[in-house]
């Protein structure tokens, strides 16, 4: 509880580095806002052709809310898998600030999910235009759409915690997280709803991110409340990758300096 007070006393730092990232993000690049949308779109199109593919095998058309539910978990997922990306390299990017000043050092993982956050936030907004161009209008199950992102952010925080620190210590980290995050597409629910595995159906909901896809695309494209069970073992697991990883964080912080 300690460290969470020294947290919430350097709230204001929170919020400057956040803001930070995100204008360098794109201050220095070419396509600017674009960037935010780039890798949403490219899953997009990707869950498109196994959508198209998969019709053409069974015989049945793909409708709007096959696409619908496409862009929805693609712009859900681009944000985590940023958010793990850029947590992954927090500590290591900010190396002159985490051996010269004395603060909370978490506040890095945490400005790099919040400002890709922002990112998401960018997306959404033009998945929600296409969505009405499509036909599909979102209910008032939408809102949903928030608590389920609260707790994707718990989850996303707590991995970076978690991997931030041990990227200071182990360099190949980051590398193995992004073999990580370019396979794990192929055992999430992104491209597909669980529905089409069948008898894995079950055993692909135990990634918890999962549950939450499922969930965000129910309640957005089909009108329906989340379910419960899966909801609540995601959230548990949110709980618990947060106080594993803002552990480990910081029973390792006191070393940071001379690893870096």
């Amino acid at each position: 509880m300690e460290n969470i007070k020294k947290l919430y006393g350097s709230r204001e730092l929170l919020y400057l580095l956040t803001w930070r990232d995100i204008r360098v993000r794109y201050k220095q690049s070419a396509m600017g806002l674009l960037w935010a949308l780039l890798m949403p779109l490219l899953i997009v199109g990707a869950g498109a052709l196994v959508r198209i593919a998969a019709a053409k095998w069974s015989n049945t058309e793909v409708t709007p809310e096959d696409m619908a539910s496409v862009m929805i978990r693609a712009v859900v997922w681009a944000f985590f898998i940023s958010a793990i990306r850029f947590g992954t390299n927090s500590l290591l990017a900010n190396s002159t600030l985490v051996t010269k000043i004395a603060f909370p050092k978490e506040v890095f993982p945490i400005a790099a999910v919040l400002s890709s956050l922002f990112d998401f936030a960018v997306a959404a907004a033009v998945i929600v235009i296409a969505l009405l161009i499509i036909g599909v209008t979102p209910s008032i199950q939408a809102l949903w759409m928030i608590p389920l992102l609260l707790v994707m952010s718990m989850q996303a925080i707590g991995l970076t915690l978690l991997l931030s620190a041990s990227n200071l210590f182990y360099r190949d980290i980051k590398y193995l997280v992004e073999v990580f995050l370019t396979y794990a597409i192929f055992f999430t629910p992104v491209l597909y709803p669980v529905s089409m595995m069948g008898d894995w159906k079950n055993i692909i909901l135990l990634n918890p991110i999962a549950p939450l896809l499922e969930a965000m695309s129910d309640c957005v494209v089909y009108d329906a409340t989340p379910d419960p069970f899966w909801t609540l073992y995601s959230t548990v697991a949110a709980c618990l990758f947060f106080f594993v990883g803002y552990s480990i964080f910081k029973k390792l912080e006191a070393d940071f300096a001379e690893s870096i």
